[in-house]
């Protein structure tokens, strides 16, 4: 009787343990899961580095090297830190720079090099979808809104987005780097250039086309071997007043 009571005790003994161990495996699974399920306990991406976007892309160095010198690079990183930010980036590769007339980049001061690459940046963060859509004028960080100074207009049609500035327009080729509510960097096939800074455009102008020679106007030399029909004319002319002055010396 004792032994039977024992065992008994026994199993309630092990029944009670392993109730415990079930609940505590509960319980530590359910706090595991917790942070996985708030999104605000989710784990943020890396910073963002323009410079390491645009190098990766490759020819882009004229644009590196102005965001470098004007130090915007390192305050578009510091703002996109901000999670309520978010921004998008006009970026022209070596090719649009190579269309601007030479010296001009040189002629701008340090403060007009860094207008012209806040030019190339709007306050916000704005898709492909959202640009199609934009309300004009589109404002842009080089300059307070209000003045209108350094605005920038975008039309759009079913194959390509297209931005003027007032002196120049360009094209939306391909998109970079995109992080939804965050960054998007748009490569864009020229430079974009304020109409506050260059009144008229400095592009290099393409080259003119060479005259379609008509035949109308040409000359043809005459060789010294060849027949001048205007010349046989001029010297029969000349041998018909010899004869006839001395025809007249004669009577």
């Amino acid at each position: 009787m004792h032994l039977a009571k024992l065992g008994i005790m026994k199993q309630v003994i092990h029944f009670s343990f392993l109730i415990f161990f079930i609940f505590f495996i509960c319980c530590t699974t359910t706090s595991a899961q917790a942070p996985a399920e708030s999104p605000a306990a989710a784990v943020p991406s890396g910073p963002i580095k323009i410079i390491s976007i645009l190098k990766k892309s490759g020819h882009f160095t004229t644009f590196i090297r102005l965001l470098k010198n004007t130090d915007m690079a390192e305050q578009i990183n510091g703002q996109l830190k901000k999670n309520n930010l978010g921004r998008t980036l006009f970026a022209p590769p070596d090719s649009g720079f190579s269309d601007l007339k030479l010296g001009t980049l040189n002629s701008l001061s340090d403060r007009e090099q860094l207008q012209l690459v806040q030019f190339h940046l709007i306050p916000d963060y704005l898709s492909v979808l959202q640009l199609q859509t934009a309300t004009n004028p589109v404002h842009t960080v080089a300059g307070d809104s209000n003045e209108g100074d350094f605005q920038l207009n975008v039309t759009s049609s079913s194959t390509q987005v297209n931005i003027t500035t007032g002196v120049v327009n360009a094209t939306i080729d391909d998109t970079l780097f995109n992080e939804n509510g965050r960054l998007a960097i748009y490569q864009v096939d020229h430079v974009l250039l304020p109409l506050k800074l260059f009144g008229t455009s400095p592009l290099t102008p393409p080259p003119s086309k060479p005259e379609k020679d008509d035949g109308l106007n040409a000359t043809a030399p005459v060789s010294s071997g060849g027949v001048d029909p205007n010349g046989q004319v001029t010297a029969a002319i000349s041998v018909g007043v010899a004869v006839a002055a001395l025809f007249s010396l004669w009577l």
